[in-house]
């Protein structure tokens, strides 16, 4: 490898990631990928998810495993475990704001 060689990409800053998930508890589907973006995107995407009182939880491991799916898609069941754990933590949150 050439050692002069400058790769742009290692030094570029990480950019934002984030994913929105949609979920009826009490119906039979898994959860469905309703929004996926980078930088300006994910930022609204919080930004919006905040607005409107939804729960906003970080998992970079489970933002870029969300990523590379499409949107409009359920959740694969590889994921289920990892949703469960974010689930948990919407209900605990809505547990306290109930109080």
């Amino acid at each position: 490898m050439n050692a002069r060689y400058y790769d742009a990409r290692r030094n570029a800053p990480a950019r934002p990631a984030a994913a929105a998930l949609a979920y009826d508890p009490l119906g039979p589907e898994p959860p469905e990928i309703v929004a996926i973006g980078r930088g300006l995107t994910a930022e609204e995407i919080v930004r919006l998810a905040r607005e409107h009182d939804v729960p906003v939880h970080q998992d970079a491991g489970l933002v870029e495993a969300l990523a590379k799916l499409e949107v409009g898609r359920t959740l694969p069941r590889e994921l289920y475990a990892v949703v469960a754990e974010v689930l948990a933590f919407v209900y605990a949150v809505d547990a306290e704001a109930a109080r």
